[in-house]
């Protein structure tokens, strides 16, 4: 992790190298970060600021996640989660505000997606390599998640 800057990123701050679920940790550092830093500096993060982050955050992504599948021999390696982290920010930016319970369900819902990969984001998974590929497919759970919050709530 500490061989190239882009590592320390790309694997979520160490979250990524959990032995169990690096994904699934991932994911949960992306929750318990956004929750935090919002509570803690609310004048600063701002939707208008996450929307922000999240899409600088994505474009770093595609340059981290290069750089780290290159160096680890493996495009889209397992401690690499700064996908889930990007795509979780977004889910949570565009269901908050959210209870607890409401934050559960998003957090289910796209690690469900994100495992899963039903079509299309198997099929982008497989199509985008590189760093793209690894921060797409995990944008693609993002809607999909979204997209079932969506349902639920109109219906």
């Amino acid at each position: 992790m500490c061989a190239h800057p882009a590592h320390f990123l790309a694997q979520g701050f160490g979250s990524g190298l959990s032995p169990i679920m690096p994904g699934t940790s991932g994911t949960l550092f992306a929750w318990l970060s956004f929750v935090v830093l919002s509570l803690r500096w609310p004048l600063f993060f701002t939707p208008f600021n996450w929307a922000i982050i999240i899409v600088v955050g994505f474009f770093i992504g595609v340059w981290v996640c290069a750089i780290t599948g290159k160096n680890l021999g493996v495009p889209d390696h397992g401690s690499m989660v700064w996908d889930e982290i990007i795509a979780f920010w977004l889910v949570l930016l565009l269901v908050t505000p959210a209870s607890f319970s409401v934050q559960c369900w998003a957090f289910i819902g796209f690690r469900f997606f994100d495992m899963v990969k039903p079509p299309p984001i198997g099929y982008f998974d497989r199509k985008f390599k590189g760093g793209f590929g690894v921060m797409f497919d995990d944008i693609v759970a993002a809607f999909f998640t979204l997209l079932c919050f969506a349902l639920w709530r109109s219906g």
